[in-house]
């Protein structure tokens, strides 16, 4: 003990620090693991920044397949990132009358296999989502169901020429009303409504082929639907002469030249067919017209100004 008591003479004695305030422990229980790459919600009406990010375009059209495709008006919004979702559902008493009901945010369709609360879709960045809000029949991107029926569904990213399916088509019964809404969604397409490369280069070849003279009566091959190279061989003009275009290329229908002394169909795409084999084409899904070449929807009654 007196070994102890001079071994510790030298050293001084420090008082212990205090007792410092307890530090809450959160449960580990209540803890909740962030995935590593997670989506935000769609924003809230409450949430929403008015007017933030670039505004992004979408297009939502009738997907004409076949004669038991619903018909309605094409939809096209203008969406920035955080503005109100666009929510899908089917139209209640006050809206009955039509196919599509046109708001800032709710779009109802006449379906009785779509939910009143059926889909939302929203912008994000600059990549559009869609999500399954808990309906009974589906939600369907590109013939593959989102969720089971009456489950949210995680966002899945649209992208042009996507295929969306809302509800199953009712098999008891016959009427319109019954069937499932099937849609073609078409973003970044704001190009084709204007003047670019591709519809001037098509509207200056009809103007030269409806002002190109007509095959001789000796030589009618260009009538018989041959070939460019064929017509201009059997037309060929005179040394010095400027040649004018014959052709403004093959309908894909038939396979055959479009040319002079045919009738024409022009697609508001610039794309031509022949009246003949457009034709059937046109009178199924009448107005609505589904371009063969470039899937682009068209309104053939449209205003013409």
């Amino acid at each position: 003990m007196a070994h102890d008591g001079q071994s510790n003479a030298g050293h001084e004695h420090t008082p212990p620090p205090p007792p410092s305030a307890p530090v809450p422990v959160r449960p580990a229980s209540a803890v909740r693991p962030r995935p590593a790459s997670t989506i935000n919600p769609p924003p809230t009406a409450t949430t929403a920044p008015a007017g933030g990010g670039q505004a992004r375009r979408i297009r939502l059209v009738p997907h004409l397949e076949n004669s038991r495709s619903l018909h309605f008006d094409a939809i096209t919004r203008d969406v920035r990132p955080g503005d109100v979702p666009l929510r899908i559902g089917r139209f209640t008493d006050r809206n009955a009358g039509a196919a599509v009901t046109h708001s800032n945010n709710k779009l109802a369709f006449r379906s009785k296999v779509v939910s009143r609360g059926h889909a939302e879709i929203w912008l994000e960045g600059d990549k559009f989502f869609i999500r399954d809000t808990k309906s009974s029949s589906g939600t369907f991107l590109n013939h593959i169901r989102l969720a089971p029926p009456n489950a949210e569904s995680r966002p899945f990213a649209l992208k042009d020429g996507d295929i969306l399916q809302l509800g199953v088509d009712y098999q008891g019964g016959t009427e319109e009303i019954y069937r499932c809404v099937k849609m073609r969604v078409e973003v970044g397409r704001e190009w084709q409504n204007a003047a670019n490369a591709f519809n001037q280069n098509a509207l200056a070849q009809l103007r030269a082929l409806a002002n190109a003279p007509s095959a001789p009566a000796a030589k009618p091959a260009m009538k018989l639907g041959a070939g460019t190279e064929l017509a201009k061989s059997a037309s060929a003009p005179a040394s010095g002469a400027i040649s004018q275009p014959t052709s403004t290329g093959d309908c894909c229908i038939c396979l055959f030249a479009v040319t002079v002394c045919q009738a024409l169909f022009i697609a508001p795409c610039s794309h031509a067919f022949h009246y003949k084999c457009i034709r059937p084409l046109l009178t199924m899904h009448h107005p609505g017209f589904n371009c063969p070449l470039c899937r682009t929807f068209a309104d053939l009654n449209a205003d013409v100004e």
